[in-house]
């Protein structure tokens, strides 16, 4: 599990910020019993999709959606707010191009190879996920065995690679910054692989965690 660094208020803005849109819970951390008690962003975005409350819907990339809850946990309350209105986007942004998990994943880790770029670990998972999202860059997607092994790397060395990444750039001291560009780019790139590839079939929709 990422250690959070703990948290530190905003400073308050100098206007006041914009509530979440109509019908949404009040931005918060973390996972909640209820919206009466508040929302993370991908349980806003299971709203907005007409899931069940959730901050794993099935709409969302599982892998964009670790770094959604991890950037929504991590960042100040004001930078909470303005990643709000990206709730709309996350709720269908899932891409059926198999080398969208090992491409996000591999990006997360190049950018803590930035604040670390010594580190001989951090090295070994860039290639890792380079040398897999190659190989599925060509690979259509569907299939039971492909799915099986994309859901196995997932929980298994792509989770890793992910939280390690992550918790290196949770330390930084502009990790606000760092954590909405990765987030805002993520997105962006589901929304157009989402585009041109379709949706993933229903039958995997649920295997998001």
């Amino acid at each position: 599990m990422i250690a959070f660094p703990p948290h530190t208020p905003d400073p308050p803005p100098r206007h006041s910020p914009a509530g979440p849109p109509d019908g949404l819970p009040a931005p918060g951390r973390f996972a909640h019993l209820h919206p009466d008690d508040g929302a993370c962003l991908m349980e806003a975005a299971a709203l907005l999709a007409g899931d069940r409350f959730t901050d794993s819907p099935a709409g969302t990339h599982p892998v964009l959606a670790a770094l959604a809850r991890v950037v929504n946990d991590s960042v100040g309350d004001a930078t909470r707010h303005a990643l709000w209105p990206l709730a709309a986007e996350l709720a269908d942004a899932r891409p059926a191009d198999r080398a969208y998990a090992p491409r996000l994943v591999g990006t997360v880790v190049d950018e803590a190879r930035v604040l670390r770029p010594a580190s001989r670990r951090l090295a070994r998972h860039g290639r890792a996920c380079r040398r897999r999202g190659e190989r599925l860059a060509h690979v259509r997607a569907g299939g039971l065995p492909g799915r099986v092994a994309d859901l196995l790397w997932w929980r298994g060395p792509g989770r890793r690679h992910l939280e390690h990444a992550l918790g290196v750039l949770c330390a930084a001291p502009d990790a606000d910054q760092r954590l909405v560009r990765l987030l805002r780019a993520a997105v962006a790139e589901a929304r157009h692989g989402v585009g041109r590839g379709g949706r993933v079939p229903a039958a995997e929709e649920r295997c998001n965690r």
